[in-house]
């Protein structure tokens, strides 16, 4: 398993520009376990680092970081690609989400990325990028979720791949970034139904088939642990699920719905990694991992409380994904936290689901301090933020 770092430093028109480092591939859970403890370090550094970064051309260039190092450009499809309601495109969650009016603009139009990705392109040769990383919009090229594939939607994004190619930038691709096809949002509920399972793995099949000769790096699901909080703990974000006392949505369960969408998400990504590796990885030579949401995280105080409250955040927040991945499990505290809440995995989901990623890759927007709190386990009904029993404030961003 190698990690990938982004860190987030310069926003332009219509990307995030983040500079990407990949770790040295390594095989054994110690060493995976030794260099995620690295990252982190990393990632505090970074942050710690960043206000004092001179980022002018004159002082600051590429010929300042090692060989391998790769830059890039990260995106959506929903927040750049624009023509919603042109060439087969079907609604994803994230239009249902906006139109409603829980925000107050939607992708629409965006960067209109769908048909000025020749001139985006151009930028990001210009810029000298060495990678670009965009995600597919499951509803422009499956846009009932299952059955036929869209023509128009494999047009653009075989269109955007090889004009990538032909500009000598690598294309990285997700397959799934916040956007779920409404159509199966409305049929079964999406992610908190283990039907997803199934449909995700034959969306996978079609990208992998279609695109997998001209892509490298998968990553499936961008970001689950942000995704399941967002989403169906606090509903700020579609498909807008979560209960009361936390907040208030016609829908969801704050209490469970998180875990349960993340579970499902964990057993999506080892179905498709377990189709990539038995059809396409020797074929492909490609890799095949999962983002996930970071933050840089530190003690507010000296105190041993503090110190362990921190440890036990980025088990909450970093181990839900990466734990399952790596050993095939969640984090012994989730387990004693959350109880009987959090979704168990069977003897061979725990096979499936352990060692399926080639990549973790870590995504760092902010940092902030940990404050213990374990009066928040006294909670007659608790969500994800109190069973971490810690607080989390003074945010700061890179």
């Amino acid at each position: 398993m190698f990690v990938i770092v982004r860190t987030v430093f310069i926003r332009s028109r219509f990307h995030f520009w983040l500079p990407g480092i990949i770790m040295k591939q390594s095989r054994t859970a110690s060493s995976v376990d030794m260099m995620l403890r690295l990252v982190f370090l990393l990632i505090n550094l970074l942050n710690l680092a960043a206000p004092g970064l001179p980022l002018a051309a004159d002082e600051y260039s590429k010929r300042d970081f090692p060989p391998g190092f790769i830059f890039g450009s990260g995106t959506s499809a929903y927040q750049v690609e624009g023509a919603a309601n042109e060439d087969g495109r079907a609604p994803s969650i994230w239009d249902t989400f906006t139109h409603a009016g829980n925000v107050h603009d939607n992708g629409d139009i965006a960067s209109d990325g769908y048909h000025k990705y020749k001139e985006d392109v151009k930028l990001m040769a210009d810029t000298g990028l060495d990678a670009y990383r965009f995600s597919i919009s499951w509803s422009r090229l499956i846009p009932n979720g299952r059955g036929p594939v869209n023509p128009k939607g494999l047009q653009y994004y075989n269109s955007l791949i090889n004009e990538l190619i032909s500009h000598g930038i690598q294309p990285h691709v997700t397959l799934h970034h916040y956007d779920l096809p409404q159509a199966l949002e409305d049929e079964y509920g999406g992610w908190i139904n283990q039907t997803i399972v199934q449909d995700f793995t034959a969306y996978a099949n079609v990208c992998f088939r279609e695109f997998g000769d001209r892509v490298s790096y998968w990553t499936t699901v961008n970001e689950p642990n942000a995704f399941a909080l967002l989403g169906y703990d606090i509903g700020i974000a579609p498909p807008k699920r979560c209960s009361p006392p936390f907040k208030n949505c016609r829908k969801g369960n704050s209490s469970t719905e998180p875990y349960m969408a993340v579970h499902h998400v964990l057993l999506a990504h080892a179905s498709v990694a377990r189709l990539y590796r038995k059809n396409y990885q020797d074929k492909q030579h490609g890799y095949i991992g999962m983002s996930i949401f970071t933050y840089g995280l530190l003690p507010l105080t000296n105190s041993t409380e503090d110190a362990i409250a921190t440890q036990r955040y980025n088990d909450f927040l970093v181990g839900w994904i990466a734990n399952p991945l790596v050993y095939g499990d969640y984090p012994n505290i989730m387990k004693k936290n959350v109880g009987s809440r959090l979704p168990l995995f069977t003897y061979l989901e725990s096979k499936q689901v352990k060692g399926s990623a080639d990549f973790l890759g870590v995504n760092n927007y902010n940092s902030g301090y940990i404050k213990d709190n374990p009066s928040s386990l006294k909670q007659e009904l608790r969500d994800w933020n109190a069973d971490t029993a810690a607080e989390i404030f003074c945010m700061f961003s890179t």
